[in-house]
């Protein structure tokens, strides 16, 4: 069976309590280091690079196009330095997203850079694979919190409440 993240991993009997969350190409494989997760990271990791050199290539082939055009010296270090600054940008807003959630708004507000550094955000997602998956830090964090406090509730929740004594109540 395929999950939404395209992993295909056997759905387990869910326990009681919180769940953990999936991670883009990792499933829940992260939370026991299982079911292939070190050589999906390796996958992740050489598969952004590979993007990133490609991203690059096509870039560079753009840049070519605005050489043939003539379109003048200062258009071509224009594009350049737009390119270079969204790249070191993006890439440095995809590192802390791995460590922190992200605000919805300014998530959509930084949609056009992140789309313009995509090489930056590739590279970002590279290096994180050296390591833990890209996220898996914050996910733990949250995860692990997250059963502290449901062991935390349900111990004060123990037995039957219709079997304790009836407290008196002033009237």
């Amino acid at each position: 069976m395929s999950d939404e993240n395209g992993t295909n991993e056997t759905p387990e009997p869910t326990a009681a309590g919180p769940q953990p969350e999936p991670l883009l190409a990792f499933g829940t494989t992260w939370l026991n280091h299982d079911n292939g997760y070190l050589w999906r990271r390796i996958g992740t990791g050489v598969g952004s690079l590979a993007l990133a050199v490609a991203g690059a290539f096509v870039l560079r082939f753009a840049y070519e196009g605005l050489q043939i055009a003539k379109v003048g010296s200062f258009v071509n270090l224009l594009v350049v330095v737009v390119f270079s600054a969204c790249s070191a940008i993006a890439f440095a807003r995809a590192w802390e997203g791995f460590g922190k959630r992200q605000d919805p708004e300014k998530a959509q507000a930084t949609k056009g850079l992140m789309a313009i550094g995509f090489i930056g955000v590739l590279l970002a997602f590279f290096f994180r694979n050296f390591l833990e998956a890209p996220g898996e830090k914050l996910r733990r964090a949250e995860y692990e919190t997250a059963r502290d406090q449901y062991e935390r509730r349900s111990a004060r929740r123990t037995g039957n409440p219709s079997g304790r004594p009836k407290k008196k109540r002033r009237g």
